[in-house]
């Protein structure tokens, strides 16, 4: 008899690092997260009328009434650029940010009943919620391409190589929620209010965050608050790659990308500590 011969394709353990993350476990359960974006895109709109159309239709409807309040009644500036084009910009990559900071912020809560029944590595959930946004984020960034091609064929923009940046821009924002909204997750396990606090207070981060506004239209001793912002740099490279004008910084990515880093490893450390025993209070 053998007794060499590998009994068992899988160990689970009870104590591991609270540095860790076994990305070979991630990858295995890879099928896992794929069914999860497809459950998250069908059940949304599944008994809608206009289904993946209010892709669509949020961010322009959100755009016009911006350009009504803010362009036309409160007269803020946009640095020349076309209004439609400026709000559009800062709500297309905005919703994305705030729409995967709610959703995983409530993850321990939203999927009580799936953690106590099945094992899988917890973080599969929070990383499905990132990745699903994407799939709504790409939907809205092809109409801001259009917008975009539409202004610089009236030559009203003119878009650059920082376009070239979307990629990490876009990872920058999806880091940023994701290690933000573990730690919220973690703590709002055992002081449930947070939820609501959150709810509020993303609300009020966006005013912080130059979404509506650009920086030139800051009082200048109030712009290093705006420029504390970790996704202020975000979006100042956003606008000026794609339309061609504000006030970028490319050091504040650098700032941002640390800031990001440490966000995560934090928020990791929060989610792998938490997980082990929040069905207790839940």
């Amino acid at each position: 008899m053998n007794t060499n011969k590998q009994l068992w394709t899988e160990e689970i353990k009870a104590d591991s690092s609270l540095f860790s993350i076994n990305f070979k476990e991630l990858w295995h359960y890879r099928d896992l997260l794929l069914m999860l974006l497809k459950r998250d895109f069908i059940t949304f709109y599944k008994q809608t009328i206009l289904g993946p159309i209010w892709f669509f239709v949020q961010p322009i409807m959100t755009s016009l009434i911006y350009l009504v309040l803010f362009g036309q009644v409160a007269k803020l500036s946009t640095d020349g650029l076309p209004q439609l084009a400026f709000y559009l910009a800062g709500i297309t990559i905005w919703n994305y940010f705030a729409d995967s900071l709610v959703k995983t912020s409530s993850v321990f809560q939203s999927n009580a009943s799936i953690f106590g029944k099945v094992y899988f590595p917890r973080l599969i959930m929070p990383l499905s919620i990132v990745f699903s946004g994407l799939l709504k984020f790409g939907v809205q960034f092809l109409l801001f391409i259009a917008v975009v091609v539409y202004y610089s064929f009236t030559n009203q923009i003119q878009p650059n190589l920082w376009i070239l940046m979307t990629p990490l821009l876009i990872l920058l924002m999806a880091g940023f929620a994701l290690g933000l909204g573990m730690i919220f997750s973690s703590m709002t396990t055992k002081y449930k209010d947070l939820s609501f606090l959150l709810a509020f207070g993303i609300q009020l981060y966006m005013y912080a965050t130059p979404v509506v506004y650009p920086i030139s239209a800051m009082p200048e001793k109030y712009r290093w608050i705006v420029n504390a912002n970790p996704l202020t740099g975000i979006f100042e490279c956003f606008r000026y790659g794609y339309l061609g004008s504000g006030h970028f910084e490319p050091s504040s990515l650098i700032y941002t990308t640390l800031f990001v880093v440490v966000l995560l490893f934090v928020g990791v450390i929060t989610f792998n500590k938490v997980e082990k025993g929040f069905m207790d209070s839940i």
